[in-house]
């Protein structure tokens, strides 16, 4: 599993805006400056993350971006979702292959049942179960959360000269 580009691009500009020391909106040469991307790539992402609401685009000379809500409250995993799509990870495939159905009717005559239709997946029973860990890690981890990292990491730095 990878995560697209425009991902990556979104998390870092929306660190930047939640950052910037001017608490004001950040203007789209500026955005694409510092995360070395062109402005009408990131343009399209930014477009994304407004549409979802993250982001909010102040018209004018001096227009640009800014967090619709705190820090704190937008999730990587939101913003992964805004981008990449809401979709499962892991699609079983192999449903109506002889080895499911083999594995199932070995499976039901273990425990004396009868399993038909009531076919599952058990690959994708695993991989659904590793799917909802990863959310979960990213429903807990924000943008304000790597900010506090990097804060942290910092001061530790600083300490030990």
């Amino acid at each position: 599993m990878q995560f697209s580009k425009s991902t990556d691009y979104a998390l870092h500009a929306l660190i930047h805006l939640a950052h910037s020391e001017r608490r004001h909106n950040i203007g789209i040469k500026e955005l694409s400056a510092t995360l070395g991307v062109s402005e009408s790539y990131l343009s399209k992402i930014m477009s994304k993350l407004r549409q979802d609401g993250i982001v909010r685009a102040m018209p004018g000379v001096n227009g640009g971006y800014e967090l619709v809500r705190p820090a704190e409250q937008i999730t990587f995993l939101e913003v992964i979702q805004v981008i990449e799509g809401r979709q499962h990870l892991f699609e079983c495939s192999n449903l109506n292959s002889q080895q499911h159905r083999l594995l199932a009717e070995e499976t039901a005559s273990e425990r004396n049942q009868d399993c038909q239709g009531k076919s599952e997946c058990l690959v994708k029973r695993v991989m659904d179960g590793a799917e909802q860990h990863l959310y979960q890690y990213l429903q807990e981890h924000t943008i304000q959360s790597v900010l506090d990292a990097a804060s942290k990491d910092c001061n530790h730095a600083g300490n030990k000269k």
